[in-house]
């Protein structure tokens, strides 16, 4: 892809704005940007922001999409950073200069975040080249074995690619959280229990016969769990099934490519609120402290804004991201936190509070270092801030079919916005048996949190699943209140209800 060289006057402006930034204290790769015309801007849109990715017609159904919306006006893409070292930035031809600084600033707050954050450091920082190398591998196949072949293979993949172990990358280099080394099973021997010597009229009462039975029960559940495999819930089912499955040697390395690829962008997802809300921070601070011009102030108000508005109904993590990194710095610098302030009742006393401590910057770039999305809202949500920032939680009214508020109670609000970005609002499924019923079948649990699985979604993926897996695929959950199985030969889905004993889901 032929990129446009960066004008002089850009060019000024980066080495202006990237001052800015070290001297606010930001640390980044170095930071390169390149200038794209609407066309490229729309294809690095649909590859995920890289110039190359593997060939599959999903990435050429997305840039249709981004194409056909950006004509009929619909959106407009200003920027895109790449997590690499060193970090890659596409600036959109046309735009205006302020618009331009904008970016530029935004950018660097994105490559401070990246540089950084926790749940970054494992994430391959050279991955533009990794994924040339995925891009050359994958046409290979396709020049060997046909193209149809191996693009229905990346399908079935691309059903679970979020199927995977978020604490993996914690516990393991490689990312694998199905072996334990320190893991022996127990013996696969008869279930002898020990019996202690005790004379004829003596033995029913040092040998209880209740508590002998018990004990050979016990023995024999941990002898049957020792012969499962795997010998605990396994989260990473695309790793379990990339090493359990009988694939060919191409499949299960494409199946490690897509994988690998799901694992970098893993972060991103875990710190969507985060992230761009750091970036939204430091792109006002250096842009209304450092930069603008007087004559850039009017359209950069109108451009933030919208960036950062809101739509009754939608969460905008710009927005929340922006606003809570701003309450945090407020009340670390005037000391509204700790013991004190939460003894405080008196009202007037709470509205005047100001310690003047000035631990606010401090304490955002303590967060930015150690906090996900999760935890960032679970630790530092206040009923204050939601009250403040007008958040509600909706619900559908079931005769008019629209959605209207259900509660704006602190506790509710801050439960549904946990919820939605746990996980990445993917359900949490689990190997459960890949030798369910002694047939070398497969069998997945749901964690059922209080929302039901999709059945259209979760039939599509157990039917993937079955042409990875090549034997019927089943998955436990529940379907309002009662424990079900659905179950995917590979030609239909089918379900049968489960009894409490039998279900293993939680």
């Amino acid at each position: 892809m032929k990129q446009i060289p960066l004008p002089l006057e850009l060019a000024r402006a980066q080495e202006k704005i990237e001052g800015h930034a070290r001297n606010y204290g930001l640390t980044f790769f170095q930071t390169v940007f390149e200038m794209v015309d609407y066309d490229q801007m729309n294809a690095l849109a649909a590859y995920g922001g890289f110039p190359t990715r593997y060939p599959h017609y999903r990435f050429g159904m997305e840039y249709q999409r981004m194409a056909k919306s950006y004509e009929y006006g619909l959106h407009k893409i200003y920027e895109m950073v790449i997590n690499n070292d060193p970090t890659y930035a596409y600036l959109l031809e046309g735009n205006s200069m302020m618009d331009q600084k904008l970016v530029m600033a935004h950018v660097y707050g994105h490559a401070d975040f990246f540089f950084n954050n926790l749940y970054f450091s494992h994430t391959n920082r050279k991955m533009i080249d990794e994924m040339a190398n995925h891009s050359t591998r994958v046409r290979r196949y396709q020049e060997r074995f046909g193209v149809e072949r191996v693009e229905q293979f990346i399908d079935a993949c691309l059903a679970i690619e979020e199927l995977i172990d978020p604490n993996a990358v914690f516990l393991d280099d490689n990312g694998n959280g199905n072996s334990r080394k320190d893991e022996e099973p127990a013996q696969d021997s008869e279930t002898n229990v020990l019996h202690m010597p005790a004379k004829p009229y003596m033995d029913r009462y040092i040998n209880p016969p209740e508590y002998l039975e018990a004990q050979r029960k016990k023995l024999e559940k941990q002898r049957q769990a020792a012969k499962r495999f795997p010998a605990r819930p396994e989260r990473d089912v695309l790793g379990f099934i990339m090493q359990n499955a009988p694939l060919e040697n191409w499949e299960r390395d494409v199946m490690g490519m897509i994988r690998e690829e799901s694992y970098y962008f893993l972060p991103q997802r875990q710190t969507k609120v985060m992230n761009e809300g750091w970036a939204s921070f430091w792109h006002t601070t250096i842009m209304t402290n450092k930069v603008l011009d007087d004559s850039e102030v009017i359209d950069y108000a109108d451009h933030h804004s919208g960036t950062v508005a809101m739509a009754p109904g939608q969460l905008n993590p710009y927005k929340l991201g922006l606003e809570l990194f701003r309450d945090i710095e407020r009340r670390w610098n005037t000391g509204q936190f700790g013991s004190e302030w939460e003894a405080c009742e008196d009202m007037a006393e709470r509205n005047n509070w100001d310690l003047e401590l000035g631990l606010g910057r401090e304490k955002i770039y303590e967060i930015r270092k150690i906090h996900s999305d999760v935890t960032f809202l679970d630790e530092f949500l206040t009923p204050e801030f939601c009250m403040r920032e007008q958040f509600f939680v909706t619900k559908q009214d079931p005769k008019t079919k629209k959605s209207v508020i259900s509660t704006r109670e602190f506790d509710q609000v801050k439960q549904a916005l946990l919820f939605q970005f746990s996980n990445g609002g993917w359900p949490v499924i689990e190997v459960l048996d890949a030798n369910f019923g002694n047939r070398g079948e497969l069998c997945l649990a749901h964690r059922h949190v209080g929302v039901d699985l999709k059945w259209d979604w979760a039939q599509e993926v157990l039917g993937a699943m079955v042409k990875l897996w090549r034997r019927p695929v089943r998955i436990e959950t529940m379907r309002g209140q009662k424990p079900v199985r659905l179950n995917h030969d590979g030609e239909k889905a089918s379900e049968e209800p489960l009894l409490e004993a039998e279900s293993k889901a939680s």
